[in-house]
């Protein structure tokens, strides 16, 4: 009897455990990954960060249920480099995206020049994996359709593929004729010319979440890169007027109106704790054009920490502990090593990624601490400062603000700052320091030699070249 008892016993547990399989199955699903992207949100423009004028309310909600990272870099104040960052986890100098051809800021339609399809994007990583991926909103690595998010692992994209000032809509809504009208791209097909800018956003937000909806069951990752807050502003009719900060204001808070859309998709299709969302910026705010980036110095354009320090918010419900702050350093040059091992992918290993994991920063892991020991700073191709823990050395270079024209030019000297104590760097402590000046001119040295910058005709000895395209035109014409 007691042998019948104990195998009964061992039958019952049996078939209460779940199979090895399909635990295994359930465990080894990697997570899904969505990035919002905006473009030129400054450090204070949404309520996480203090804005003033400005109501997130949705991602106030999402700060509550996630992480607040507070010392956060993109690579460049500017578009096109950033977002070449962000997809390669690369210094925009080490890809050869740090101009156009012409050695201006961004990319223009129908330039040579975009994203070589031999690097590896962050998007070919996770499909190793199995992930669905789309591109939805803004490209801005290259117009040609050999740069075309289809070409560098987005199985689907819908969107403009540059600026949405680079078209024929001015601010008020009127044409300018001189230029090629604005396309709008399905896949690599354009769809429309001069898509009405009110209703851009709405239809990101409805094209992000039928994705969502559509991949459901298999990883993805969505990588919803906004037109908005960039000039000229635009929001649809429930937001224009409605701010407290002009159109600038008005395009941020439909934003997050779309944030919060997303969000609550992702609720009710129960896969909100399988899902890490970054939201963050590519640049710091055009503060003529009405962003705010206080308490930091300066804004878009330049490598004074308005320039590069964005707000961003990570959030992962079970994962990431809600309602916290991280002060560590990251950079958009990590989610791509990040989230490499998230999912259980390699890390490209024939080439050097500048990035770093940072899961224990997201996890908020007792202890951590950033494993970045230095940051770069470039504009254009020129290095103009180095961090390395709370210092920050701008380093002497004759800098060229005016969209890179030789003939407006300004002397910059050698500065010191601590931003633990200075965030707006407003008191220059070189000669207090002169051993940490040192140390981080030497690393200068060391970045320039990798690197190069291009004001002192250094090459760099680990630079990888753009992608170009010798019989480069528009996708549209006048």
């Amino acid at each position: 009897m007691r042998i019948l008892f104990v195998f009964v016993l061992l039958v019952s547990l049996a078939l209460d455990k779940p199979s090895a399989r399909s635990l295994g199955a359930e465990e080894s699903r990697p997570p899904n990954v969505i990035v919002i992207y905006c473009d030129d949100l400054g450090y204070a423009d949404i309520e996480p960060f203090g804005a003033p004028k400005t109501k997130t309310p949705n991602l106030v909600k999402f700060a509550a249920e996630g992480r607040k990272f507070t010392d956060f870099h993109v690579t460049s104040g500017v578009c096109s480099p950033s977002r070449a960052s962000l997809l390669t986890g690369c210094y925009p100098k080490r890809v050869g995206l740090h101009t156009n051809e012409k050695g201006g800021w961004v990319l223009f339609p129908g330039n040579q020049r975009g994203l070589n399809p031999k690097e590896i994007t962050l998007a070919e990583v996770l499909k190793t994996k199995g992930y669905a991926t789309a591109c939805v909103g803004k490209w801005h690595l290259g117009d040609q359709p050999e740069f075309l998010p289809t070409r560098q692992g987005f199985d689907d994209y819908f969107g403009i593929p540059f600026s949405n000032d680079m078209g024929q809509t001015t601010d008020k809504g009127r044409t300018q004729r001189k230029r090629p009208p604005t396309p709008l791209l399905r896949g690599e097909q354009v769809i429309e010319t001069e898509p009405d800018q009110r209703q851009l956003t709405r239809r990101y937000t409805d094209e992000a979440i039928r994705f969502v909806e559509t991949n459901r069951d298999r990883p993805f990752f969505l990588y919803l890169a906004h037109s908005m807050p960039h000039w000229p502003q635009f929001a649809s009719d429930s937001f224009a007027g409605k701010s407290g900060n002009g159109r600038y204001g008005d395009s941020v808070e439909e934003i997050d109106a779309s944030t919060g859309e997303l969000l609550q998709a992702l609720t009710r299709l129960g896969i909100d704790e399988k899902t890490l969302v970054v939201f963050t910026s590519d640049n710091g705010g055009p503060i003529r054009q009405g962003a705010n980036n206080t308490p930091l110095r300066a804004g878009k354009g330049t490598t004074w920490e308005g320039g590069m320090r964005v707000p961003c918010l990570v959030r992962w419900p079970k994962t990431i502990p809600a309602g916290t702050v991280c002060g560590e350093l990251a950079s958009t040059l990590d989610l791509l090593p990040t989230f490499a091992r998230l999912a259980g992918a390699e890390i490209p290993t024939d080439r050097i990624i500048d990035g770093k994991d940072i899961r224990p920063l997201l996890t908020g892991q007792a202890g951590a601490h950033t494993p970045s020991d230095v940051f770069y700073h470039y504009h254009l191709g020129q290095l103009q400062a180095v961090r390395s823990g709370p210092w920050k050395l701008i380093v002497p270079h004759v800098a060229r603000p005016n969209q890179g024209k030789p003939e407006q030019t300004v002397q910059v000297s050698l500065q010191l700052y601590n931003l633990d104590d200075d965030i707006s760097e407003s008191r220059d402590v070189a000669s207090a320091h002169p051993e940490v000046v040192a140390r981080l001119t030497a690393l200068a040295d060391h970045c320039r030699d990798d690197l190069g910058d291009e004001s002192l005709g250094l090459a760099g000895k680990n630079c990888r070249k753009p992608g170009h395209v010798e019989n480069a035109r528009t996708l549209t014409t006048p």
